[in-house]
């Protein structure tokens, strides 16, 4: 193994110290902890996960771990990864690693000793630095002050490390949209620029992902702004954008959603209905999406009725992100005062069921669905406010008519 002093020595972080993380760390020789954990200590912000790193090969790392008592699973044994879970704490941990061969996608690895080469594959310098238990910080490359500095910079040559994995052009965005201060990198700008081209080669689940946690930031509108000055907005999202859309969201104090961020930003009028399934994304996604941008019953009307006819056809959520979109898209109306109403509207539910059409005397099938709907009808016609008792009796009422043509 090679070892080399730190470039620091902290006060021993507590997070390191305890549970799942201060087991893995005391078990593997050698190991620290890396990438975001180290960061995000530094920066004095909450740390999510705990990923560590070990000079061993993973089949080590794995017999070591649970001959210490901790579960293991063999998330990505081929890249050098397991997971190790103590009292269901999850800790992922992966042995060093070199590149031998990078097609923009993916890389083929090898194991190693040498932590300046793992750190060295590392995207940004911001997440090439590692810590031991003990608070003793390895920077390379200057990954703290650059923190500090609030500079995104890439470990090495720019454009080297986008040939890598182009995804990485898309991650500067997001790192930048949380970590970045004042301007950006020039050499990073300048070599995502010329890394457009390669983006086409990513799948479009990762491309969604990073789009997703980009826009999941407190402030991400100057970083989608820089997106699109470099063309990478354009290259991911070629059904057209429209960033004075997403600004007037976050004036209006849009909830840091990334997907009513993502329908704000989306053109207005675009041609959108095939994004969902080019971004591959799940029919919970492609449902709230679609619904969002369609605006045409969004007004309700200024009675009460109005807003409980939708809410019967719709969930509320569905009504609020229009309401959103709606205002930041400048169409007229009391978004926040609609908004309110929303959220204190019970949603009305219709209180008849198939068994009320059959004790009516209506036998089931077709004429039994077509009953039921008409009662509906009126039940939404009359502002859903009718109980089950007055909905039977227009039931009734209906059969009987029905009955006598």
């Amino acid at each position: 193994m090679t070892e080399d002093p730190p470039a620091a020595r902290l006060d021993p972080p507590a997070l390191l110290r305890r549970g799942a993380p201060a087991a893995v760390l005391a078990t593997l020789p050698g190991a620290r902890a890396v990438g975001g954990a180290v960061r995000d200590l530094l920066a004095g912000r909450a740390v999510q996960d705990v990923d560590v790193a070990a000079p061993l090969p993973p089949e080590a790392i794995a017999e070591r771990l649970r001959a210490a008592g901790l579960k293991v699973f063999e998330t990505g044994l081929a890249h050098g990864t397991v997971t190790a879970v103590l009292d269901r704490e999850p800790v992922e941990v992966t042995s060093l690693r070199r590149d031998v061969a990078t097609d923009g996608r993916h890389a083929e690895v090898e194991w190693t000793t040498d932590w300046r080469e793992d750190a060295a594959r590392r995207d940004f310098t911001i997440n090439a630095m590692s810590m031991a238990a003990d608070g003793a910080l390895w920077d390379y490359f200057g990954g703290r002050a650059d923190l500090e500095a609030g500079r995104v910079r890439f470990v090495g040559d720019p454009s080297t490390r986008l040939a890598e994995d182009y995804l990485r052009a898309l991650r500067f965005f997001r790192f930048q949209a949380r970590y970045g201060a004042g301007e950006p990198d020039p050499d990073a700008i300048a070599a995502i620029r010329a890394a457009v081209p390669g983006l086409a080669r990513l799948s479009a689940e990762r491309v969604w992902m990073e789009l997703k946690r980009l826009l999941a930031a407190p402030d991400p509108l100057a970083a989608v702004a820089l997106m699109a000055g470099t063309g990478v907005l354009g290259a991911v999202l070629p059904e057209g954008a429209d960033l004075a859309v997403l600004a007037a969201l976050a004036r209006a104090g849009g909830p840091a959603d990334p997907l009513l961020r993502f329908a704000a930003l989306v053109a207005p009028g675009a041609e959108d209905a095939g994004l969902p399934q080019r971004l591959r994304w799940s029919a919970a996604e492609a449902s709230r999406y679609l619904a969002a941008r369609d605006l045409a019953p969004v007004l309700p009307g200024p009675e009460g009725a109005g807003l409980r006819r939708l809410l019967a056809d719709l969930p509320p959520e569905t009504l609020t992100d229009r309401a959103w979109i709606a205002e930041a898209r400048g169409l007229p109306g009391d978004w926040p005062a609609l908004r309110a109403r929303i959220a204190a509207t019970p949603r009305p539910v219709f209180p008849l069921k198939g068994r009320d059409g059959i004790a009516a005397g209506i036998p089931p099938g077709v004429a039994l669905g077509e009953a039921l709907a008409a009662t509906r009808a009126w039940w939404l016609d009359r502002g859903c406010t009718d109980d089950a008792e007055a909905c039977r009796a227009y039931l009734c009422e209906l059969a009987a008519r029905t009955a006598i043509r």
